[in-house]
Protein backbone atom coordinates (compact mmCIF):
# COMPACT_ATOMS: atom_id res chain seq x y z
CA UNK A 1 0.00 0.00 0.00
CA UNK A 2 1.91 3.00 -0.56
CA UNK A 3 1.64 6.26 1.79
CA UNK A 4 -0.26 9.20 1.86
CA UNK A 5 2.64 12.47 1.53
CA UNK A 6 1.46 14.70 3.87
CA UNK A 7 3.17 18.34 3.11
CA UNK A 8 3.05 20.37 6.04
CA UNK A 9 3.68 24.12 5.31
CA UNK A 10 5.55 26.83 7.29
CA UNK A 11 2.79 28.66 9.36
CA UNK A 12 4.82 31.45 8.68
CA UNK A 13 4.14 31.23 4.90
CA UNK A 14 0.47 29.27 3.15
CA UNK A 15 0.10 25.47 1.72
CA UNK A 16 1.16 27.21 -1.53
CA UNK A 17 4.96 26.46 -1.43
CA UNK A 18 4.00 22.73 -1.31
CA UNK A 19 1.06 22.65 -4.39
CA UNK A 20 3.40 22.53 -7.28
CA UNK A 21 5.15 19.61 -5.46
CA UNK A 22 1.80 18.30 -4.72
CA UNK A 23 0.67 18.33 -8.31
CA UNK A 24 3.79 16.43 -9.48
CA UNK A 25 3.45 13.63 -6.99
CA UNK A 26 -0.13 13.22 -7.82
CA UNK A 27 0.39 13.44 -11.48
CA UNK A 28 2.90 9.92 -10.88
CA UNK A 29 0.06 8.38 -8.98
CA UNK A 30 0.38 9.41 -5.35
CA UNK A 31 -2.20 10.60 -3.18
CA UNK A 32 -1.01 13.70 -1.46
CA UNK A 33 -2.69 16.03 1.52
CA UNK A 34 -1.83 19.51 1.72
CA UNK A 35 -2.92 20.99 5.69
CA UNK A 36 -3.75 24.55 6.02
CA UNK A 37 -1.94 26.24 9.11
CA UNK A 38 -3.10 29.53 7.63
CA UNK A 39 -5.01 29.80 11.22
CA UNK A 40 -2.96 28.39 13.21
CA UNK A 41 -1.92 32.33 14.57
CA UNK A 42 -5.47 33.74 13.91
CA UNK A 43 -6.58 33.03 17.89
CA UNK A 44 -4.76 33.45 21.31
CA UNK A 45 -2.21 30.08 22.30
CA UNK A 46 -1.65 27.53 22.23
CA UNK A 47 -0.74 27.04 18.75
CA UNK A 48 1.12 23.52 18.51
CA UNK A 49 -2.30 21.81 19.18
CA UNK A 50 -3.69 23.36 16.49
CA UNK A 51 -1.10 22.31 13.95
CA UNK A 52 -1.83 18.98 15.29
CA UNK A 53 -5.44 19.18 14.58
CA UNK A 54 -5.05 20.55 11.03
CA UNK A 55 -3.10 17.49 10.10
CA UNK A 56 -5.39 15.44 11.55
CA UNK A 57 -8.25 16.94 9.92
CA UNK A 58 -6.48 16.62 6.40
CA UNK A 59 -6.58 12.81 6.96
CA UNK A 60 -10.38 12.26 8.52
CA UNK A 61 -11.15 10.54 5.17
CA UNK A 62 -8.33 8.54 5.12
CA UNK A 63 -8.53 5.04 6.86
CA UNK A 64 -6.87 4.77 9.94
CA UNK A 65 -5.02 1.67 9.26
CA UNK A 66 -3.00 3.67 5.87
CA UNK A 67 -0.01 4.38 6.11
CA UNK A 68 1.52 8.61 5.98
CA UNK A 69 4.74 10.14 5.23
CA UNK A 70 4.74 13.18 6.83
CA UNK A 71 6.98 16.04 5.07
CA UNK A 72 7.59 19.69 6.42
CA UNK A 73 9.22 22.52 5.20
CA UNK A 74 11.38 24.84 7.50
CA UNK A 75 9.20 26.14 10.79
CA UNK A 76 7.39 22.88 10.08
CA UNK A 77 9.76 20.86 11.17
CA UNK A 78 9.37 21.52 15.15
CA UNK A 79 5.90 20.12 14.95
CA UNK A 80 6.69 16.85 12.97
CA UNK A 81 6.70 14.78 16.70
CA UNK A 82 3.83 16.52 18.17
CA UNK A 83 2.24 15.41 15.01
CA UNK A 84 3.02 11.72 14.21
CA UNK A 85 2.08 11.28 18.66
CA UNK A 86 -1.26 12.76 16.97
CA UNK A 87 -1.86 10.84 14.67
CA UNK A 88 -3.76 7.56 14.27
CA UNK A 89 -2.23 6.51 10.93
CA UNK A 90 0.99 4.69 11.12
CA UNK A 91 3.62 6.84 9.89
CA UNK A 92 6.72 5.21 8.30
CA UNK A 93 8.45 7.99 7.34
CA UNK A 94 9.52 11.91 8.32
CA UNK A 95 11.22 13.95 6.17
CA UNK A 96 12.47 17.52 7.19
CA UNK A 97 13.04 19.89 3.64
CA UNK A 98 15.63 22.50 4.50
CA UNK A 99 13.72 22.54 8.41
CA UNK A 100 14.38 23.15 11.76
CA UNK A 101 14.82 19.88 14.05
CA UNK A 102 12.99 19.18 17.10
CA UNK A 103 15.34 19.10 20.66
CA UNK A 104 16.64 15.96 21.37
CA UNK A 105 16.02 16.57 24.85
CA UNK A 106 12.92 18.74 26.46
CA UNK A 107 10.61 21.03 25.03
CA UNK A 108 11.92 22.63 21.29
CA UNK A 109 11.44 26.58 21.42
CA UNK A 110 10.33 28.15 17.83
CA UNK A 111 12.80 30.88 18.28
CA UNK A 112 16.02 31.06 19.87
CA UNK A 113 16.47 34.60 22.14
CA UNK A 114 18.99 35.91 19.52
CA UNK A 115 15.63 36.29 16.84
CA UNK A 116 13.31 36.57 19.29
CA UNK A 117 15.17 39.92 19.70
CA UNK A 118 14.97 40.19 16.14
CA UNK A 119 11.84 40.14 15.72
CA UNK A 120 10.22 41.98 18.65
CA UNK A 121 11.19 45.64 16.97
CA UNK A 122 8.78 44.33 13.60
CA UNK A 123 5.90 43.53 16.25
CA UNK A 124 2.96 46.00 16.21
CA UNK A 125 0.68 45.28 18.97
CA UNK A 126 1.80 41.81 19.61
CA UNK A 127 1.60 40.96 16.03
CA UNK A 128 4.12 40.97 13.50
CA UNK A 129 4.36 41.87 9.82
CA UNK A 130 4.33 38.80 7.18
CA UNK A 131 7.20 36.97 6.54
CA UNK A 132 8.41 38.04 3.05
CA UNK A 133 8.27 41.97 4.78
CA UNK A 134 11.19 40.58 7.15
CA UNK A 135 13.85 40.42 4.22
CA UNK A 136 16.08 42.64 1.82
CA UNK A 137 14.71 41.69 -1.44
CA UNK A 138 18.41 40.41 -2.32
CA UNK A 139 17.16 37.78 0.15
CA UNK A 140 13.84 37.15 -1.68
CA UNK A 141 14.68 37.51 -4.86
CA UNK A 142 16.23 33.98 -5.54
CA UNK A 143 13.63 32.03 -3.60
CA UNK A 144 11.10 33.66 -6.60
CA UNK A 145 11.31 32.91 -9.79
CA UNK A 146 7.94 32.97 -11.41
CA UNK A 147 6.21 36.07 -10.47
CA UNK A 148 2.78 35.03 -9.97
CA UNK A 149 4.06 32.32 -7.57
CA UNK A 150 5.39 34.70 -5.63
CA UNK A 151 2.17 36.86 -5.60
CA UNK A 152 0.31 33.67 -4.57
CA UNK A 153 2.85 32.69 -1.91
CA UNK A 154 3.20 37.08 -0.50
CA UNK A 155 -0.82 37.31 -0.71
CA UNK A 156 -1.65 33.59 1.23
CA UNK A 157 0.89 34.77 4.13
CA UNK A 158 -0.35 34.73 7.44
CA UNK A 159 0.47 38.21 9.99
CA UNK A 160 1.39 35.87 13.24
CA UNK A 161 1.53 37.15 16.60
CA UNK A 162 4.90 37.24 18.31
CA UNK A 163 3.41 34.61 20.94
CA UNK A 164 3.72 32.59 18.26
CA UNK A 165 7.73 32.46 18.16
CA UNK A 166 7.75 32.35 22.03
CA UNK A 167 5.97 29.02 22.20
CA UNK A 168 7.91 25.91 23.30
CA UNK A 169 6.94 22.75 21.44
CA UNK A 170 6.63 18.99 23.04
CA UNK A 171 8.44 16.05 21.77
CA UNK A 172 7.16 13.12 22.95
CA UNK A 173 9.04 10.28 23.46
CA UNK A 174 9.25 7.34 20.80
CA UNK A 175 8.32 10.01 17.95
CA UNK A 176 11.02 8.73 15.88
CA UNK A 177 10.25 5.53 15.89
CA UNK A 178 10.18 5.07 12.18
CA UNK A 179 12.67 5.84 9.30
CA UNK A 180 13.88 10.00 9.40
CA UNK A 181 15.52 12.02 6.64
CA UNK A 182 16.89 15.68 5.32
CA UNK A 183 16.44 16.99 2.60
CA UNK A 184 19.28 20.36 2.23
CA UNK A 185 17.83 23.39 0.19
CA UNK A 186 19.88 26.10 0.99
CA UNK A 187 23.50 27.45 3.03
CA UNK A 188 21.77 28.30 6.28
CA UNK A 189 20.20 25.18 7.18
CA UNK A 190 23.36 22.94 6.65
CA UNK A 191 24.40 22.75 10.08
CA UNK A 192 20.89 21.21 10.70
CA UNK A 193 21.76 18.64 7.57
CA UNK A 194 24.46 17.96 9.98
CA UNK A 195 22.74 17.31 13.21
CA UNK A 196 20.24 15.03 11.23
CA UNK A 197 23.24 12.79 9.74
CA UNK A 198 24.55 12.74 13.36
CA UNK A 199 21.19 11.60 14.28
CA UNK A 200 21.77 8.54 12.03
CA UNK A 201 19.02 10.51 9.10
CA UNK A 202 19.58 10.07 5.42
CA UNK A 203 20.67 13.48 4.14
CA UNK A 204 20.08 14.37 0.48
CA UNK A 205 20.86 17.94 -1.15
CA UNK A 206 19.22 19.43 -3.43
CA UNK A 207 20.74 22.67 -4.17
CA UNK A 208 18.95 25.90 -4.35
CA UNK A 209 17.03 28.79 -1.63
CA UNK A 210 15.10 27.85 0.82
CA UNK A 211 11.94 28.01 -1.00
CA UNK A 212 13.33 25.15 -3.73
CA UNK A 213 10.24 23.34 -3.89
CA UNK A 214 8.50 26.02 -5.59
CA UNK A 215 11.12 26.38 -7.75
CA UNK A 216 12.03 22.97 -8.67
CA UNK A 217 8.91 20.91 -7.86
CA UNK A 218 9.98 17.85 -10.18
CA UNK A 219 13.10 17.59 -8.34
CA UNK A 220 11.65 17.63 -5.10
CA UNK A 221 8.77 15.10 -5.50
CA UNK A 222 11.68 13.07 -7.01
CA UNK A 223 13.01 13.14 -4.09
CA UNK A 224 10.45 12.88 -1.58
CA UNK A 225 9.44 10.04 -3.63
CA UNK A 226 13.11 7.91 -3.27
CA UNK A 227 13.57 8.98 0.06
CA UNK A 228 9.93 6.95 1.29
CA UNK A 229 11.17 4.48 -0.90
CA UNK A 230 14.50 3.98 0.80
CA UNK A 231 12.67 4.29 4.23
Amino acid sequence: MRPIFVLVHSPAVGPSTWRPVAEHLTATGHRVRVPSLLHVGAGRPPFWPRVVDAVRDALRKVPVDHPVVLVAHSNAGMFLPVIRSGLDHPVTGSTFVDAALPARIGPTPVATPEFLEFLRPMAADGRLRRWTDWWDESDLAPMFTDPEVRRTVTEEQPTLPLSYYEQRIPVPAGWDDHPCSFVLFSPPYGDLAAEARARGWRVAHLPGAHLHQIIDPAGTARLLVELSTEA
